[in-house]
């Protein structure tokens, strides 16, 4: 009888695993962008037999550094903005991805193609305004610094990046244009003295809730903002407007951090987030474009008219240039901060 006992205690002991449920966890900036992730991608995935446990953090890559360089990695999966995917790759911070195990490249955007990240959805930095309290329609980056015929002050993110590009538009470079006169000197003076011209109206905004509390509260008129914090406000009943012309578009990525114990179910996950189904649900629950290109014809209208890589609100938008913004970022951002400081 004890035989017995131990025998079978011994299997049990051996099948336990198979019973664990095997778990993951999934990083993300948190807000309206995390809810839509949970129904789109954590929830149903979840069906498959793997828990999702999402965790919030504000892109701060030196908590995965850490994770790496100590061998103990608990974080699976996360999402990372576009500066951080070359950076993290080549520190050796994340996987080099296989695509033939996450679909293929075929229905992806060229942009959301990278060796070590797979872009999550396309967002935009555009103009918003709030449809109840101003008087007019702003087109331009112009009007946006025409204080005369929109007064009140302007919403902009504290940072050298997308404001020098918005000048520039205002000052009636192209879009096609804005990089190539950025990149050199008498361009980045230009932007500069333009920013100056609006600095006594600017309010400045670093958290993306932000904006939207601005407009609803009429602390701006106009503001700079990310597309789906305007799209989250008016699903609960807000009135808020966006004006798509010259807005500045980027992407955000999966990436797997080194020496992950769950790669293999980390690579099912973003497999399983990046179909056109799934991409389709998540531009359903916010408006951010899907990377997955097949993902397009499962929408409707409305939805489409409200993401940034619709053909009405792309046709003037601006790239947000990752090679210049490695290249000269540091020098900017640090001219920005002693300009604000001023």
């Amino acid at each position: 009888m004890k035989k017995t006992l131990l025998s079978l205690a011994f299997a049990v002991g051996f099948a336990l695993p198979a019973f664990a449920q095997q778990q993951i966890t999934v990083v993300n900036f948190g807000g309206a962008n995390a809810n839509a992730q949970k129904k789109a991608y954590y929830e149903p995935f979840e069906k498959t037999g793997t828990k999702v446990v999402p965790v919030e953090y504000n892109g701060e890559q030196a908590r995965i550094k850490a994770m790496v360089e100590t061998k103990k990695v608990t974080w699976d999966v996360v999402e990372v903005e576009s500066p951080d995917v070359a950076r993290g790759c080549d520190e050796g911070l994340f996987e080099k991805l296989d695509y033939s195990k996450l679909g293929g490249k075929a229905d992806l955007l060229p942009a959301a193609v990278s060796d070590c990240g797979i872009g999550i959805f396309v967002w935009s930095t555009v103009m918003a305004y709030n449809g109840d309290k101003l008087k007019g329609t702003p087109s331009t980056w112009a009007d946006f610094w025409d204080l005369k015929k929109f007064p009140g002050k302007r919403g902009m993110r504290k940072g050298a990046r997308y404001n020098l590009e918005f000048a520039l538009m205002a000052e009636g470079v192209k879009p096609a244009d804005v990089y190539k006169v950025l990149a050199t000197k008498e361009g980045a003076e230009r932007a500069f003295k333009k920013l100056t011209e609006l600095k006594p109206s600017i309010q400045w905004w670093e958290a993306g809730a932000q904006p939207p509390q601005f407009l609803v509260a009429g602390d701006v008129a106009l503001t700079t903002v990310f597309n789906g914090r305007i799209d989250a406000a008016n699903r609960e009943g807000k009135n808020l407007k966006i004006t798509w012309t010259g807005g500045i578009y980027d992407l955000d990525y999966w990436v797997i951090p080194k020496g992950t114990p769950n790669k293999d179910a980390a690579v099912r996950f973003i497999a399983f987030a990046s179909t056109p189904e799934a991409q389709a649900e998540y531009a359903k629950n916010i408006a951010y474009g899907p990377t997955n290109t097949k993902a397009l014809a499962k929408l409707d209208a409305k939805t489409l008219g409200n993401l940034p890589t619709s053909p009405a609100n792309s046709k003037d938008a601006l790239q947000f240039n990752l090679k210049f913004w490695a290249d000269q970022g540091e020098e900017l951002e640090k001219r920005f901060a002693s300009w604000a400081a001023q």
